[in-house]
């Protein structure tokens, strides 16, 4: 039995799932069109940073490098990207525990 025209154009879409894995929500949207779920989308509060022109080197033996390149592909993010997250949230932790301890 064919399908009309009809049937196929007005029928029930999937709801978006959660993805384990970037190949997951990959093969999802080349088969399903982003303008079918415009109200399931929310929008996201993005941040980029000023001026990342100044840069140190840091060295690393081949082991540290390559555990760093597996996270970061892991999270979806360069080794160097990883780097700097840990060293901005070090600096973070640090100064609010200073903080804490000039208000006690």
């Amino acid at each position: 039995m064919t399908q009309t025209l009809k049937e196929t154009r007005f029928k029930p879409k999937e709801p978006i799932p959660d993805f384990a894995s970037r190949e997951q929500m990959a093969e999802f949207w080349d088969t399903h069109d982003i303008a079918d779920y415009w109200d399931e989308l929310k929008p996201i509060e993005v941040k980029f940073a000023k001026d990342l022109s100044v840069g140190i080197t840091v060295r690393f033996d081949g082991g540290t490098l390559k555990e760093l390149r597996e996270r970061g592909k892991a999270m979806g993010i360069g080794p160097t990207t990883l780097v700097r997250l840990w060293v901005l949230e070090r600096l973070r932790a640090e100064q609010a525990k200073k903080q804490r301890g000039l208000a006690s």
